[in-house]
This record gives structure tokens, C-alpha cells and sequence, in this order.
């Protein structure tokens, strides 16, 4: 290597880090947008769905506004982006959005191969099969020969090959752009069985023109471990996103809600609470946020149980029940480190 070729390189190798680095939000950054720019799905019920109004909803959608209450005390300020599940990752490090929160399985490949950084999970799901009940379909063992509708760009493709293979059993695959076009070629007969993680089948099931004529069946073919991802360049942000969604699994463990943190606030003299609320020590400080930051969190959104009540819980027409979705104290996956 000459020397009168290193002020090239290292002008490249400059170019190539501001490059890489201008991909990664961070707190400045998403501060000056003014709004947490959101990746979000399209249209999901449950997770992520935009009523009549205007106005989302969803438990990824939560997420995005828990980090909004956190960086500007204020869970509206967000800017849903819809992406699809093919553009995601490539809109996600390009720096299109500051968070990808869109019923995402966190995994190998995705975790090590791709510019992303993954920040929780904040719904532990499992791939499943949906079907007429006039089939007469029972378990996915006697889905033999059947053609299968599956979403493109999704873990579910390679899922389905393994199980199959596995089982000694043949399938026709029908690949769509979207969840709703699977849907949709599913109603019409192009395909007896649809998959997508299980509770994306009950989502796609309640836009059923007859939600009683389909049935999930009980089987779990994977593990889908979903949740909310940023861009790699940005250690900061990614914890700002990860201790958000603890914040909401801290407080649910610790009996604080929307409706009870003001009272809450005010009578309690247990250390770990008032921590968690900000009454004592500044555990923003080192995130670069106020001392208050938890405590909007939880007043504005509400802890996990609120979240996941309202949106696919007892308190929505998915009905889910928490499964594996509950505390890790009630035989659930969920578990946060303590606010210290």
C-alpha cells in the first residue's frame, strides 16, 4: 500500500461510517423530527390499525407510543409509517423510521445478518394453521396434499417446509405480497388452509365476511418471538426502546395501571415503586431522559396488562388469553429487569 493512497481510504472508510451512522436514529435526531417515526403494519387488528378517525391502535402501536411518552412526554407524538413485510428491514437501516414495531419474529439470521438491532419482545406468538370448519380438519397432522396460502417475506415459508418435511407430508404453496391477500385468496377457495402466526389468525379471522366459518387449528409449528427493532449505530436509542416496554412488564408486576399511578404516586413509600415512578434517583438521567419518563409511560399508555387487555385481550374482539404472554410470576414468558 502506497502512502499517497491513505488519505483515500480514509476518507472512504469516513464516508462509510457517517454513512452507516446517519441510518441509526438517536435521541437527537428523532427530537428534532419532532414525532418517534414509526414502522408499523398496515393493517392488523390488534396490532397495528387505523380507525375510521385517523387514529391507531394496536399492542406494537403501544410501543411506539411509550417511547413517545418517554422522549417527549407525550404518547401522540408519533408518525405511523405503514410497511410492508417484504420492505421493512431494507425502510428500517435506511433510517426511513426510527423503530420497526410490525409483529416482527426476532431471530438468528435476522439478528446477526441484517442492520437491525432488536430491543424485547413484547408478544411471544407461534406459527399456526387456519381453516374452514365445513373441512371437517381437525389437526395439522391431516393437512397432507392440502395447498397453502402464506404471506411472502415472512418466516412462515421456511416454517412451513420444515414441518411438512418433517411430518412426511406434501403441501402447494400460494406466496402473497400481504396478509390480507392471503386472506383474501383464502375466502375465495384458492388455497384450504392459510398460515401466519397464530395471532395473526385470529386478527385475519375477525375480517372474515363470516368469522364462524374459520378455525384455528390448536397446533404451534415454531417459535415466534415478536417485537420491536431499530437501526444498529445507536446503543442509546435502543435502550430508550427496550426499557420502555420493561417499564410497562415493571409496572403491570407491581400492581401500577393507567388509572391507579397517580394515587399510587402519591402514598407510596415502597423503594422499587418510587423508583419506577421517579420519586427517587433520576433513572432517565443515563438514557438522556427526564426524571419523569416512566411515570408517562405508564399514565399515558398504561403498564402491559393495560396494553394487551384493550388490544387482543379480554377487552378486544380477539380475545386472546395471555398464555405465554403473561407474567413470568403467573406462568408466562414476560420478565423485565428492575428499575435501579
Amino acid at each position: 500500500m502506497t502512502l499517497n493512497k491513505l488519505p483515500l481510504i480514509a476518507l472512504l472508510l469516513t464516508g462509510l461510517t457517517m454513512h452507516v451512522g446517519a441510518s441509526a436514529s438517536s435521541l437527537e435526531s428523532v427530537k428534532k423530527h419532532g414525532a418517534v417515526r414509526c414502522g408499523v403494519n398496515e393493517n392488523l387488528p390488534g396490532f397495528a390499525v387505523k380507525n375510521s378517525k385517523g387514529v391507531w391502535s394496536g399492542l406494537d402501536v403501544d410501543i411506539c407510543r411509550a417511547v413517545a411518552a418517554a422522549v417527549f412526554a407525550d404518547a401522540s407524538k408519533v408518525k405511523y409509517i405503514p410497511v410492508s413485510a417484504t420492505d421493512r428491514f431494507k425502510s428500517l437501516s435506511s433510517g426511513k423510521f426510527d423503530i420497526l414495531s410490525r409483529n416482527t419474529t426476532w431471530n438468528l439470521s435476522r439478528d446477526t445478518g441484517m442492520k437491525i438491532t432488536f430491543t424485547g419482545v413484547n408478544y411471544y406468538d407461534g406459527q399456526g394453521f387456519m381453516v374452514l370448519v365445513e373441512s371437517g380438519i381437525r389437526s395439522a397432522l391431516e393437512l397432507n396434499g392440502s395447498t397453502i396460502c402464506a404471506e411472502k417475506a415472512t418466516t412462515h415459508i421456511a416454517n412451513l417446509k420444515d414441518y411438512f418435511l418433517l411430518n412426511r407430508m406434501k403441501y402447494q404453496l400460494k406466496a402473497f405480497d400481504t396478509a390480507q391477500a392471503s386472506l383474501q385468496a383464502f375466502e375465495q377457495g384458492q388455497c384450504d388452509v392459510i398460515t401466519s402466526d397464530q395471532s395473526s389468525l385470529y386478527a385475519l379471522r375477525t375480517e372474515l365476511k363470516n368469522p364462524q366459518a374459520a378455525k384455528v387449528l390448536a397446533e404451534i409449528i415454531s417459535k415466534e418471538p415478536l417485537g420491536p427493532a431499530v437501526a444498529v449505530g445507536n446503543s442509546n436509542w435502543a435502550k430508550i426502546v427496550r426499557w420502555s416496554l420493561f417499564v410497562m412488564l415493571d409496572a403491570e408486576e407491581a400492581g401500577i395501571s393507567a388509572s391507579n399511578v397517580d394515587q399510587v404516586k402519591k402514598v407510596s413509600r415502597v423503594p422499587a415503586v418510587r423508583r419506577l415512578l421517579g420519586l427517587e434517583e433520576n433513572s432517565g438521567s443515563n438514557l438522556g431522559l427526564s426524571k419523569d419518563w416512566s411515570y408517562n409511560i405508564i399514565k399515558q399508555v398504561g403498564n402491559y396488562a393495560d396494553s394487551f387487555d384493550r388490544n387482543v385481550g379480554k377487552g378486544s374482539p380477539l380475545k386472546v388469553k395471555r398464555g405465554l404472554n403473561a407474567l413470568w410470576r403467573d406462568g408466562g414468558l414476560h420478565y423485565a429487569p428492575p428499575i435501579d
